[in-house]
Protein backbone atom coordinates (compact mmCIF):
# COMPACT_ATOMS: atom_id res chain seq x y z
CA UNK A 1 0.00 0.00 0.00
CA UNK A 2 1.34 3.41 -0.99
CA UNK A 3 0.33 5.57 1.98
CA UNK A 4 1.47 8.74 0.20
CA UNK A 5 -1.07 8.21 -2.59
CA UNK A 6 -3.82 9.06 -0.04
CA UNK A 7 -6.07 6.16 -1.01
CA UNK A 8 -9.69 6.45 0.08
CA UNK A 9 -9.96 10.19 -0.61
CA UNK A 10 -11.01 11.75 -3.89
CA UNK A 11 -9.51 15.16 -3.06
CA UNK A 12 -5.81 15.11 -2.24
CA UNK A 13 -3.00 17.58 -1.65
CA UNK A 14 0.74 16.94 -1.90
CA UNK A 15 3.69 19.26 -2.48
CA UNK A 16 5.93 19.78 -5.48
CA UNK A 17 7.44 17.24 -7.83
CA UNK A 18 7.28 14.60 -5.15
CA UNK A 19 3.55 15.22 -4.86
CA UNK A 20 3.14 14.81 -8.60
CA UNK A 21 4.92 11.45 -8.40
CA UNK A 22 2.73 10.36 -5.50
CA UNK A 23 -0.64 11.42 -6.90
CA UNK A 24 -0.15 11.30 -10.66
CA UNK A 25 -0.82 7.58 -11.00
CA UNK A 26 -4.38 7.81 -9.67
CA UNK A 27 -5.72 11.33 -10.10
CA UNK A 28 -7.63 12.25 -13.24
CA UNK A 29 -6.85 15.94 -12.73
CA UNK A 30 -3.87 17.59 -11.08
CA UNK A 31 -4.04 21.31 -10.30
CA UNK A 32 -0.69 23.09 -10.16
CA UNK A 33 -0.66 26.01 -7.67
CA UNK A 34 2.23 28.50 -7.75
CA UNK A 35 0.67 31.73 -6.50
CA UNK A 36 3.80 33.92 -6.54
CA UNK A 37 3.88 34.12 -9.37
CA UNK A 38 3.59 31.51 -12.14
CA UNK A 39 -0.09 30.60 -11.62
CA UNK A 40 -1.14 34.22 -11.21
CA UNK A 41 0.67 35.20 -14.41
CA UNK A 42 -0.96 32.32 -16.28
CA UNK A 43 -4.40 33.43 -15.09
CA UNK A 44 -3.79 37.01 -16.19
CA UNK A 45 -2.46 36.04 -19.62
CA UNK A 46 -5.05 33.39 -20.47
CA UNK A 47 -7.84 35.55 -19.10
CA UNK A 48 -6.98 38.07 -21.82
CA UNK A 49 -7.04 35.48 -24.57
CA UNK A 50 -3.32 34.69 -24.58
CA UNK A 51 -1.53 31.40 -24.19
CA UNK A 52 1.45 30.36 -22.08
CA UNK A 53 4.15 27.86 -22.90
CA UNK A 54 5.48 26.55 -19.54
CA UNK A 55 9.20 25.83 -19.79
CA UNK A 56 11.15 23.55 -17.48
CA UNK A 57 13.63 25.42 -15.34
CA UNK A 58 17.31 24.72 -15.95
CA UNK A 59 18.76 27.72 -14.19
CA UNK A 60 20.31 30.10 -16.69
CA UNK A 61 19.99 27.50 -19.44
CA UNK A 62 16.26 27.46 -20.14
CA UNK A 63 15.74 26.23 -23.72
CA UNK A 64 13.56 28.44 -25.87
CA UNK A 65 11.57 27.03 -28.81
CA UNK A 66 12.70 28.17 -32.21
CA UNK A 67 10.69 31.15 -33.43
CA UNK A 68 8.50 29.95 -36.29
CA UNK A 69 5.79 32.47 -37.08
CA UNK A 70 6.01 34.38 -33.75
CA UNK A 71 2.67 34.62 -31.95
CA UNK A 72 2.22 37.92 -30.04
CA UNK A 73 -0.39 36.22 -27.86
CA UNK A 74 2.02 33.50 -26.72
CA UNK A 75 4.20 33.90 -23.62
CA UNK A 76 7.15 31.56 -23.05
CA UNK A 77 7.31 31.31 -19.26
CA UNK A 78 10.07 29.39 -17.47
CA UNK A 79 9.85 28.86 -13.72
CA UNK A 80 11.52 26.48 -11.29
CA UNK A 81 8.20 25.63 -9.69
CA UNK A 82 4.92 26.02 -11.58
CA UNK A 83 6.15 25.68 -15.15
CA UNK A 84 8.41 22.75 -14.34
CA UNK A 85 5.57 20.99 -12.50
CA UNK A 86 3.18 21.43 -15.45
CA UNK A 87 5.60 19.44 -17.59
CA UNK A 88 5.91 16.77 -14.90
CA UNK A 89 2.12 16.47 -14.52
CA UNK A 90 1.65 16.14 -18.27
CA UNK A 91 3.90 13.09 -18.22
CA UNK A 92 1.53 11.32 -15.80
CA UNK A 93 -1.40 11.47 -18.24
CA UNK A 94 -3.54 13.52 -15.85
CA UNK A 95 -5.32 16.64 -17.07
CA UNK A 96 -3.24 19.67 -16.07
CA UNK A 97 -5.01 22.74 -14.67
CA UNK A 98 -3.32 25.81 -13.21
CA UNK A 99 -4.93 27.41 -10.18
CA UNK A 100 -4.33 30.37 -7.91
CA UNK A 101 -6.29 32.52 -5.49
CA UNK A 102 -7.72 34.62 -8.33
CA UNK A 103 -9.46 31.70 -10.07
CA UNK A 104 -9.83 29.17 -7.25
CA UNK A 105 -13.59 28.55 -7.47
CA UNK A 106 -13.63 28.37 -11.28
CA UNK A 107 -10.71 25.91 -11.34
CA UNK A 108 -12.34 23.79 -8.63
CA UNK A 109 -15.57 23.53 -10.63
CA UNK A 110 -13.69 22.57 -13.80
CA UNK A 111 -11.60 19.98 -11.95
CA UNK A 112 -14.72 18.45 -10.45
CA UNK A 113 -16.37 18.21 -13.86
CA UNK A 114 -13.33 16.81 -15.63
CA UNK A 115 -12.47 14.25 -12.96
CA UNK A 116 -15.94 12.80 -12.59
CA UNK A 117 -15.76 9.91 -10.14
CA UNK A 118 -11.95 9.82 -10.16
CA UNK A 119 -9.74 11.66 -7.66
CA UNK A 120 -8.49 15.23 -7.95
CA UNK A 121 -5.00 16.16 -6.79
CA UNK A 122 -3.90 19.66 -5.86
CA UNK A 123 -0.17 20.31 -6.10
CA UNK A 124 1.07 23.38 -4.21
CA UNK A 125 4.40 24.04 -5.89
CA UNK A 126 6.30 25.50 -2.98
CA UNK A 127 9.61 27.26 -3.42
CA UNK A 128 13.11 25.83 -3.74
CA UNK A 129 15.76 26.94 -1.30
CA UNK A 130 18.37 29.03 -3.08
CA UNK A 131 16.35 29.33 -6.30
CA UNK A 132 14.75 32.61 -7.35
CA UNK A 133 14.54 35.00 -10.28
CA UNK A 134 18.04 36.29 -9.66
CA UNK A 135 19.86 32.93 -9.51
CA UNK A 136 21.04 30.52 -12.19
CA UNK A 137 21.03 27.34 -10.09
CA UNK A 138 18.92 24.52 -11.50
CA UNK A 139 17.60 22.83 -8.35
CA UNK A 140 17.23 23.10 -4.59
CA UNK A 141 15.38 21.42 -1.70
CA UNK A 142 11.64 22.07 -1.33
CA UNK A 143 10.46 24.95 0.86
CA UNK A 144 6.70 24.72 1.52
CA UNK A 145 5.34 28.26 1.39
CA UNK A 146 2.40 30.20 2.78
CA UNK A 147 1.01 31.46 -0.53
CA UNK A 148 0.76 28.04 -2.18
CA UNK A 149 -0.78 26.47 0.92
CA UNK A 150 -3.47 29.17 0.81
CA UNK A 151 -3.98 28.81 -2.95
CA UNK A 152 -4.37 25.05 -2.62
CA UNK A 153 -6.68 25.61 0.34
CA UNK A 154 -8.91 27.98 -1.62
CA UNK A 155 -9.39 25.33 -4.31
CA UNK A 156 -9.90 22.56 -1.75
CA UNK A 157 -12.48 24.67 0.09
CA UNK A 158 -14.45 25.05 -3.14
CA UNK A 159 -14.53 21.24 -3.53
CA UNK A 160 -16.37 20.62 -0.28
CA UNK A 161 -18.54 17.92 -1.86
CA UNK A 162 -15.59 15.56 -2.19
CA UNK A 163 -14.02 13.27 0.38
CA UNK A 164 -10.95 15.28 1.32
CA UNK A 165 -7.71 13.92 2.72
CA UNK A 166 -6.46 15.39 6.02
CA UNK A 167 -3.89 17.34 4.00
CA UNK A 168 -6.64 18.87 1.84
CA UNK A 169 -8.81 19.63 4.87
CA UNK A 170 -5.91 21.34 6.63
CA UNK A 171 -5.19 23.49 3.58
CA UNK A 172 -8.87 24.50 3.33
CA UNK A 173 -8.97 25.34 7.03
CA UNK A 174 -5.85 27.49 6.73
CA UNK A 175 -7.38 29.35 3.80
CA UNK A 176 -10.69 30.00 5.58
CA UNK A 177 -8.96 31.31 8.71
CA UNK A 178 -6.39 33.61 7.11
CA UNK A 179 -6.33 37.25 6.06
CA UNK A 180 -5.10 36.55 2.53
CA UNK A 181 -3.77 40.01 1.71
CA UNK A 182 -1.88 40.32 4.97
CA UNK A 183 -0.44 36.83 4.62
CA UNK A 184 0.84 37.35 1.07
CA UNK A 185 2.35 40.74 1.86
CA UNK A 186 4.04 39.41 4.99
CA UNK A 187 5.29 36.01 3.81
CA UNK A 188 8.88 35.49 2.64
CA UNK A 189 7.93 35.23 -1.04
CA UNK A 190 5.81 38.37 -0.92
CA UNK A 191 8.52 40.35 0.82
CA UNK A 192 11.09 39.14 -1.70
CA UNK A 193 8.96 40.30 -4.64
CA UNK A 194 8.27 43.66 -2.99
CA UNK A 195 11.98 44.20 -2.33
CA UNK A 196 12.67 43.53 -6.02
CA UNK A 197 10.12 46.13 -7.15
CA UNK A 198 7.17 43.78 -7.73
CA UNK A 199 4.80 44.82 -4.96
CA UNK A 200 1.95 45.12 -7.49
CA UNK A 201 2.40 41.44 -8.38
CA UNK A 202 1.69 40.51 -4.76
CA UNK A 203 -1.51 42.56 -4.73
CA UNK A 204 -2.71 40.96 -7.97
CA UNK A 205 -1.99 37.50 -6.56
CA UNK A 206 -3.89 38.20 -3.33
CA UNK A 207 -7.20 38.95 -5.11
CA UNK A 208 -9.57 36.04 -4.44
CA UNK A 209 -12.07 34.74 -7.03
CA UNK A 210 -11.85 37.73 -9.35
CA UNK A 211 -11.32 35.48 -12.38
CA UNK A 212 -13.43 32.79 -14.05
CA UNK A 213 -10.52 31.66 -16.24
CA UNK A 214 -9.49 28.00 -16.12
CA UNK A 215 -6.06 27.46 -17.69
CA UNK A 216 -5.62 23.93 -19.06
CA UNK A 217 -2.57 22.41 -20.71
CA UNK A 218 -3.25 21.44 -24.35
CA UNK A 219 -0.39 20.31 -26.58
CA UNK A 220 2.21 21.86 -24.25
CA UNK A 221 0.42 25.22 -24.14
CA UNK A 222 -1.75 26.63 -21.36
CA UNK A 223 -4.94 28.24 -22.61
CA UNK A 224 -8.36 29.11 -21.22
CA UNK A 225 -10.64 26.08 -21.17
Amino acid sequence: MDVFAQDGHDLRVEWGAEGVAGLGRECAVLVVVDVLSFSTTVDLVTGRGGRVRPLRWRGGRVPRPAAVGPDPGLLDLPSPNGATLCAAVAETGATVLVGCLRNATAVAAAADRLAGARPIGIIPAGERWGINITTTASAGPLRPCVEDLLGAGAIAAALSGRSASPEALLAATAYRGTDIGEALRGCASGRELACNGHRRDVELAAAVDVSATVPVLVDDLLEAA
